[in-house]
């Protein structure tokens, strides 16, 4: 596991989910930039009450940093390139529009 603090922009809204077992979570994009100007796209999980109704309460296109679980991921695009991805499970989140939550 890499302990991870990523920021970009929201991409699409926040989805809120239910698991097998009735528990809540909240899935959403995060797009970030990487040192060379390309753009990553992080897939984002949470289950921490705050943090899933901090998500849900964000628009397309906010700026928010979050911090968590991450692992690094590659896919394949339709030219057959290969193309980086995370995955991040969040443990805290930061906008604009608010501090901090845990």
């Amino acid at each position: 596991m890499i302990d991870a603090l990523i920021a970009g922009r929201l991409y699409g809204i926040a989805e809120q989910r239910t698991g097998h077992a009735g528990s809540s979570y909240v899935t959403c994009k995060v797009k970030a930039m990487t040192d060379d100007g390309d753009v990553i796209i992080c897939n984002v999980i949470a289950f921490n009450d705050a943090v899933r109704e901090a998500l849900l309460n964000l628009e397309d296109g906010a700026s928010l940093s979050l911090s968590g679980a991450l692992t690094p991921k590659v896919w394949t695009d339709k030219q057959g390139n290969a193309r980086p991805a995370l995955d991040l499970v969040a443990h805290s989140i930061l906008t604009l529009s608010q501090t901090e939550t845990k």
